[in-house]
């Protein structure tokens, strides 16, 4: 055991360890990695991925979180694809048909997309939300009707439906309480489906769900692929016969109804940032301006010069990450006795055994390389 101030550091250090932000993007490929064959230098594509597609100008991103940018989509309406995808995604699980009746809870960013991907597919869409404004937007968006969530909800929905209630409800409401969960009960016809798209309470009242024989489902984020390394980091695909829609064929086909003008994004965006302005879009969205908002661009310099310093990883994507310049031989040799060391890897043991008694002992790290630069230049 390290004891109580062992524990005590190792927690700190967790808690102040920086983490890359953002998880959709849309840009140029600068490179493509050994055995790519799907993309080429020059080629525009959105990504996807937590750790991948984060708020930078230069993203090492593996293959199947990539999708081509269909002509006459923009980039601004290709960084829309990972929410399209989550939206979509959620949209399959519901499964509906011409002609049904949804209702979608909460119409935020991804309630807005799924409202305009249920349109697409045919079907009468009906939206909930706290703010009164969402809802107008979503109407001016194709949405056939909604209300705020003050109002009589249960008896709109009854109405809206004819009595019968919804064949199918999507919850993208993100909030810790029960209440959509409870609300997509009462308003779901006997038999319908409820599909969980956000991150919401799960305390289901059985009550209503067993009188009713509802079904619930509860979205895995993208699409089949996500949280598979073997998909996501190794390029691995499902095959399409067996996985029609994996993440990344999401990813296309959301892209593919942008490009249609089924779905339309600008009108969801409220501020645009350059990168340089980046910390008043953090601002933002943190809640510390009190001002309202739905989608925020950050925009880059795509003139700017990018230092392009990737090296392969592995067959699949690209990525180096150095907390320093890699010096010339000369300049790496001891010195006066004193040991310079390189380190590849910065793991919680590296952080918590090996790195503090380097420092107590005197020596000079030369370079410290991770799989995340972010995590490298921490240590």
């Amino acid at each position: 055991s390290e004891g109580l101030s062992g524990t005590l550091r190792a927690v700190r250090e967790k808690l102040d360890e920086s983490h890359a932000l953002g998880y959709s993007a849309a840009g140029v490929v600068v490179e493509v990695g050994e055995g790519v064959t799907e993309f080429r230098a020059g080629e525009r594509v959105a990504c996807a991925g937590t750790g991948y597609a984060a708020h930078a100008e230069l993203l090492s991103v593996p293959k199947n979180l990539c999708a081509p940018l269909p002509d006459g989509v923009d980039f601004e309406s290709g960084a829309f694809s990972t929410l399209g995808a989550i939206a979509l995604q959620g949209v399959r699980l519901a499964e509906p048909t011409l002609g049904e009746s949804v209702v979608v809870i909460g119409l935020g960013l991804v309630g807005q997309l799924a409202a305009q991907l249920l349109k697409a597919n045919g079907c009468r869409v009906f939206g909930i939300d706290l703010d009164e404004s969402r809802v107008e937007l979503a109407r001016r968006l194709g949405m056939d009707d909604g209300c705020a969530a003050n109002a009589d909800v249960k008896e709109a929905v009854a109405k809206w439906t004819r009595g019968r209630g919804a064949d199918a409800v999507l919850i993208t409401a993100a909030t810790s309480s029960d209440e959509p969960v409870e609300l997509a009960g009462e308003v779901s016809r006997l038999r319908g489906r409820v599909v969980a798209v956000g991150l919401v309470g799960m305390n289901v009242p059985r009550q209503i769900y067993f009188e009713r024989e509802l079904t619930l489902r509860v979205s895995m984020s993208y699409g089949p692929g996500r949280y598979d390394p073997e998909y996501e980091e190794r390029g691995h695909d499902y095959p399409l016969p067996y996985v029609r829609w994996t993440e990344g064929r999401n990813l296309e086909a959301f892209l593919e109804l942008v490009a249609a003008r089924r779905v339309r994004t600008s009108p969801l965006v409220t501020h645009r940032f350059p990168i340089d302005e980046g910390e008043r879009a953090y601002r933002l969205i943190s809640g510390e301006t009190k001002e309202p908002y739905l989608a925020v661009v950050i925009n880059y310099d795509t003139e700017r010069e990018v230092e392009r310093n990737v090296v392969n990883r592995s067959s699949k994507f690209k990525v180096q990450s150095s907390k320093s310049e890699v010096r010339s031989k000369e300049s790496v040799r001891e010195s006066a006795g004193r040991v310079r060391v390189g380190l590849i890897g910065a793991g919680d043991y590296a952080r918590r055994v090996l790195l503090p008694h380097f420092k107590e002992s005197g020596v000079e790290f030369v370079s410290i390389a991770t799989a995340s630069g972010v995590s490298a230049r921490d240590t």
